[in-house]
């Protein structure tokens, strides 16, 4: 157990944890071929659907109300400051407001829930950035380097993930998100900006990380473009490592479950484009 300055302690060593980064980074190198090659896939059946005419194979019920919503009111609960933290100069990165890269109602269909994916990682990578940032500015006391290990890690994951989706979306004719069009983000923003100490952040980001993990199941089979389903089913598995592991650092030890519920998962319904 390590404890930092500022008395937040990181209830597994810092081995453990490495070896369970490094088990994460396998995991991640493994499915990225089958990632990529769906990906095309995916931005293959999309443009030969348009030409074959509209049908509308894809997103079938993909609306869950609140459950993105119930991800920002986490998020926000977390700390009563109302003060938010500076943008950061990465493309990935949270911007000031929610703000999109196109117009609104310009992804449709399976894109619509692409663009989510998209967003939702670029969040991720956002809020990991952020993390670091604070970390290194000295805003939450002592970071473990296994802790900042597991951050950087987790971060590059997101980023690729959202390559794969950016594909997608520029494969089917339409512009790739670079930014975080979510209307959760300034609750997002506010959260990760009040942040004092790591075990705030491990909670901010097992919030993020659960909504990702639990979108992409949700999608499985809801979804009813083949390989839309195949790359979320890819996609998952790694995002709920990232989320177990964030369980162990918060001395929340996870719990094998046969079924990852979707009560956390993300609406189509937040994008703001």
């Amino acid at each position: 157990m390590t404890t930092t300055k500022g008395g937040w302690e990181l209830p597994i060593s810092e081995r453990e944890l490495a070896c369970l980064t490094r088990e994460m980074h396998e995991a991640h190198q493994a499915t990225l071929p089958a990632m990529r090659a769906s990906a095309v896939e995916l931005a293959a059946e999309i443009r030969s659907r348009r030409a074959d005419g509209p049908r509308d194979l894809g997103r079938r019920r993909f609306l869950l109300g609140a459950g993105g919503a119930a991800a920002a009111l986490t998020l926000a609960a977390c700390s009563s400051s109302t003060s938010s933290s500076s943008s950061s100069s990465s493309s990935g990165s949270p911007s000031a407001a929610a703000s999109g890269s196109a117009a609104p109602g310009l992804y449709t269909g399976d894109l619509k829930v692409v663009a989510l994916a998209t967003a939702l990682e670029n969040q991720a990578v956002g809020a990991y950035q952020a993390a670091l940032d604070a970390a290194k500015a000295g805003k939450l006391g002592t970071v473990p380097p296994a802790v900042a290990t597991f951050v950087t890690t987790a971060m590059g994951q997101h980023a690729d993930h959202a390559k794969a989706w950016n594909a997608v979306l520029t494969g089917a004719g339409k512009p790739a998100i670079s930014d975080v069009p979510l209307s959760n983000q300034p609750a997002t923003l506010q959260a990760l900006g009040a942040a004092t100490d790591v075990g705030t952040v491990a909670k901010l980001a097992l919030s993020l990380e659960d909504q990702a993990a639990q979108t992409y199941l949700f999608a499985t089979y809801n979804v009813g473009s083949p390989a839309g389903i195949a790359t979320a089913a890819t996609i998952a598995p790694v995002e709920a490592m990232h989320a177990a592991i964030l369980n162990y650092v918060l001395g929340q030890y996870p719990v094998p479950d046969d079924f990852l519920p979707v009560d956390k998962a993300a609406s189509p319904t937040l994008l703001t484009v």
